[in-house]
C-alpha cells in the first residue's frame, strides 16, 4: 500500500499543471537547503573547539545541552510558520477499498521525513563524532544523538497538534506565540529553570539508554493524537460541514460610482471580509502603516535617505503587495464558473487595479503623520505612492497572468504559504528592489529631488498609458485563460 501511495505522489507531481513552476521553486529551495545543511555542518565541526576556547573551564557537552531548550522553542516557532502537514489527494481514495488508517499513517510517516527533522543532525553528528574522538563514552554520545532526533520528531508532531487546535481562531499564530513566550518567561525569570532541568534529563538519558523509553513513549503518544485528529477529519463530507454564524451583509452602494466594474469590486470586498485567508491582507494594513516606525525613529536611518523609497513602497503598497500577488488565485475556487459568464476580462482586471489604487491612496493619506520625522520622508512616500499606482499595479497584474497555484480561502490566514509559487518569489525583485535602486542611483548621482522626480515620472507615465498597458495585460490573461482553468481545477 505504501508503494502505491508513493506511486500516486510521483504521478501527481509530474502530471500537475504547475509542475514546471513547482520544479523551479523546488530547485531554488534545494539551494537554500544546501546552504543550511552546510551552515549546520560547519557549526557542528566548530562547536567543540569554539566552546572550549570561549569557556575553557566548562564541559562543551554540558553547555550544548543547556541550549537545547532554546533550540526546541526556536524550532517549534519556525515549524509552526513554515512547516505544513504533507498533503495528498485523499478524497478520491475515500471511495476505494482503502483503510483510512493506512492513508493517515502514510501522511504522518511522510511528515517524519521532513527537512526540519534531519537538519539538526548536520550539526549533531559532527559534534558527536568530536566528543567520541575526545574520549567521551561512545554509547552515551550515540544515545544522545538518537535522543536529539527523537526531540526533533516530537516537535514535528507537537507542531501539527498546535496548528490543528489554533487553526479555527482568527489570529491562529497567537496560541503558539503565547505558549513559547510563557515557557521562555518561566525560564528567563527563574520561576522554573526549564533549560537546566531539560539539560539534566538529557544527560541522564545519555548515561542510561533505557531511559530513552520515556521520550519514545511521548513521541508515540503525540503520533497517536495526530492520528486521531486526522482520522476524524478524513470523511468525504468533512469539507461540507460549515460553521453556522450570523452574516452581516452590506449592499456596498458606494461601489456603483465605478460603473461596470462595480460588481467585481463588490465580489472582491465581500471576499476580503468573509474569508479567513484574504482577510489577513486587511489586518496586515496596520503592520504596513507602522513599518516606518521600525526605522525612522532611529538616528542611523535618518541619514539613509535612499532607503526612504523602499519604506514608502512598502507602507503605501502593503495591500497591493499582499492582495495583488495572488490575483487571480483568490477566485480559483470558482474561476471556471466566472470564466463561463458573459463578462469582459478587461472589466475583471480593471476592478482589481481600481481596488489596489484606492488602497495606495488611502494608505498614503494615513501615512502623512510620518512628516514628523522630516519633510523628505513625506515627499518620498508621495513619490512611492505614485510609483505604486503607475508601475507596481501593472507589475502585480502581469505577474498574475503566470499564476497557476490554487488557494483555499478557508485555510488559516497567518503565515500561510499555500498557493505560493515561483511567481510570488520572483515578482518581489521588480516590485520592491527596482524602485529603491532607481531612487538610490538618482540620489547619489544627482540629489534627493531628482530621485523623487524619477519615481513620480515613471508613475505618471504608467497612468498616462494606462489603457495600452491594461490592453497588453488583458491579452496575456486571455492567452493563458484555459491553462489557469485547468490548473485551478486540480487538487495540488
Amino acid at each position: 500500500m505504501i508503494k502505491h501511495f508513493l506511486n500516486l505522489e510521483w504521478k501527481q507531481f509530474f502530471r500537475s499543471a504547475t509542475m514546471g513552476k513547482s520544479l523551479a521553486l523546488k530547485i531554488l529551495m534545494g539551494f537554500f537547503a544546501i546552504y543550511f545543511m552546510a551552515s549546520f555542518l560547519i557549526l557542528g565541526v566548530a562547536l567543540y573547539p569554539g566552546l572550549k576556547k570561549a569557556f575553557p573551564e566548562k564541559d562543551p557537552f554540558i553547555i550544548v545541552n543547556g541550549f537545547v531548550f532554546f533550540w526546541i522553542l526556536g524550532d517549534l516557532m519556525i515549524r509552526f510558520f513554515f512547516q505544513k502537514l504533507p498533503v495528498m489527494s485523499v478524497k478520491p481514495l475515500l471511495t476505494l477499498p482503502i483503510k483510512r488508517s493506512s492513508v493517515v499513517n502514510f501522511v504522518l510517516g511522510k511528515s517524519m521525513l521532513s527537512f526540519f527533522n534531519f537538519l539538526p543532525l548536520f550539526a549533531v553528528i559532527p559534534f558527536g563524532v568530536t566528543l567520541i574522538y575526545k574520549s567521551y563514552d561512545p554509547m552515551a554520545v550515540v544515545t544522545w544523538m538518537f535522543l536529539i532526533l527523537i526531540i526533533a520528531l516530537i516537535n514535528n508532531f507537537l507542531n501539527f497538534i498546535i496548528e490543528s487546535l489554533s487553526s479555527e481562531t482568527e489570529l491562529s499564530f497567537l496560541p503558539v506565540i503565547v505558549l513559547i513566550s510563557a515557557l521562555y518567561g518561566l525560564n528567563h525569570f527563574n520561576i522554573i529553570n526549564i533549560s537546566s532541568l531539560l539539560s539534566d534529563g538529557i544527560i541522564a538519558i545519555a548515561n542510561n539508554p533505557l531511559l530513552l523509553l520515556v521520550p519514545i513513549g511521548l513521541l508515540a503518544g503525540l503520533y497517536f493524537i495526530n492520528f486521531k485528529i486526522l482520522r476524524k477529519k478524513l470523511f468525504l463530507d468533512s469539507s461540507l460541514k460549515t460553521k453556522v454564524q450570523e452574516v452581516k451583509a452590506s449592499n456596498l452602494e458606494w461601489t456603483q460610482k465605478f460603473g461596470d466594474i462595480a460588481p467585481f469590486m463588490q465580489l472582491d470586498l465581500k471576499l476580503l471580509w468573509r474569508n479567513k485567508r484574504p482577510k489577513s491582507t486587511v489586518w496586515m494594513l496596520g503592520l504596513g502603516l507602522m513599518y516606518g516606525l521600525f526605522f525612522y525613529p532611529q538616528p542611523m536611518y535618518q541619514n539613509m535617505v535612499w532607503f526612504y523609497a523602499f519604506i514608502g513602497i512598502f507602507v503605501t503598497g502593503i495591500f497591493l503587495i499582499n492582495f495583488g500577488q495572488f490575483i487571480p488565485a483568490w477566485d480559483s475556487g470558482y474561476y471556471k464558473l466566472l470564466m463561463s459568464q458573459n463578462i469582459k476580462y478587461e472589466q475583471y482586471l480593471k476592478s482589481k487595479y481600481t481596488l489596489m489604487t484606492l488602497s495606495v491612496i488611502i494608505l498614503f493619506v494615513l501615512s502623512i503623520p510620518y512628516v514628523y520625522f522630516g519633510w523628505k520622508i513625506l515627499v518620498a512616500h508621495f513619490a512611492a505612492a505614485i510609483y505604486n499606482i503607475g508601475v507596481n499595479t501593472y507589475v502585480i497584474l502581469l505577474g498574475g497572468s503566470f499564476n497557476r497555484k490554487k488557494i483555499d480561502l478557508n485555510q488559516r490566514a497567518a503565515f500561510n504559504f499555500q498557493g505560493t509559487g515561483a511567481v510570488q518569489w520572483l515578482i518581489g525583485l521588480p516590485l520592491m528592489l527596482l524602485p529603491m535602486a532607481l531612487f538610490a542611483a538618482a540620489y547619489y548621482i544627482f540629489n534627493f529631488e531628482v530621485g523623487v522626480a524619477v519615481l513620480i515620472v515613471l508613475g505618471l507615465l504608467g497612468i498616462v498609458f494606462h489603457q495600452k498597458i491594461m490592453a497588453f495585460i488583458t491579452k496575456k490573461y486571455l492567452d493563458s485563460k484555459y491553462q489557469m482553468i485547468n490548473a485551478f481545477s486540480q487538487d495540488e
